[in-house]
């Protein structure tokens, strides 16, 4: 089977691309066996916790990463650059478990994925 990363560029709640992405890896992974997410740039808001969509009439779907286990996705990795970039600590809360590698390191780890889709 191939292997497929999903890649979050966008911040979650500005556009539906983060809610899109996340539903694209849950139905491939009934047909591949091994997925990889990456968020890169403004797609590390996507996991962070405390999120309040509600307040802009928007959909809170970040639980939904909560479920990736069950679908045996478990290769997970956030960029540390773009965390620096935002000013974001790494130790900061999250709702998804990840590994956090800087920007040389995440690349290397998405050369190794077959397709790739950017969300």
């Amino acid at each position: 089977m191939k292997r497929v990363a999903f890649v979050f560029t966008h911040a979650p709640h500005g556009s539906s691309a983060g809610r899109e992405g996340l539903d694209a890896a849950l139905a491939t992974a009934a047909l591949s066996e091994e997925i990889g997410l990456f968020f890169i740039g403004d797609g590390v808001l996507q996991i962070t916790a405390g999120q309040q969509p509600d307040v802009i009439l928007s959909r809170h779907y970040a639980a939904t990463f909560g479920v990736l286990a069950l679908y045996d996705i478990e290769h997970c990795y956030l960029c540390l650059d773009s965390l620096t970039r935002r000013g974001l600590p790494a130790e900061m809360t999250r709702v998804l478990d990840v590994e956090i590698l800087n920007a040389t390191a995440l690349r290397q780890q998405l050369a190794s994925y077959d397709r790739i889709l950017t969300f």
